[in-house]
């Protein structure tokens, strides 16, 4: 079944508007616009300063807060574009810190200094590990709730009947 969302974010059986930017979702905005201030800054000084230590490590830092960047942009604009881009960005940052902290921790040699993810984000307080599974549930959360028995944005008329 194809979106029936309209380009400005509401549905055409409900009228409302999905926004993943109100309420809990300005807070999950503004936690991402701080990691990613966090992080691009770690890494633009480790690679300014160090970079031949551990290239590796701080170029993943410096990746992890492009994502978290354009997570934030994605959270805030409105519509089915912005929530493509976020829901992208929580799972590439889901995947990055699940395969990352998995590799810092089975092959701690590949990683001579920390990264973001590394330890699962230990280093941060494993807020990296927590925050694109609610990046994720915030995103279903807001989806706009269809009328019972009809299907949801972007499912199936089966998955509706389910």
């Amino acid at each position: 079944m194809a979106d029936p969302t309209s380009t400005d974010g509401r549905t055409a059986r409900t009228g409302r508007t999905a926004r993943t930017r109100s309420g809990p979702g300005r807070v999950l905005i503004g936690v991402y616009i701080l990691f990613a201030i966090a992080a691009s800054s770690r890494a633009g000084v480790q690679i300014a300063t160090r970079f031949g230590e551990a290239p590796v490590a701080y170029l993943l830092s410096a990746f992890a807060a492009v994502v978290y960047l354009v997570a934030a942009a994605g959270l805030i604009i409105d519509g089915p574009i912005g929530r493509r881009i976020a829901y992208g960005c929580c799972t590439v940052e889901l995947v990055g810190v699940l395969g990352i902290g998995a590799a810092s921790l089975a092959v701690p040699a590949a990683f001579p200094d920390e990264t973001v993810w590394s330890g699962f984000g230990s280093g941060y307080g494993y807020i990296p590990l927590v925050l694109p599974v609610i990046g994720l549930l915030w995103l279903r959360r807001s989806r706009t709730s269809a009328a019972p028995g009809t299907a949801r944005p972007g499912s199936s008329a089966t998955d509706a009947a389910a």
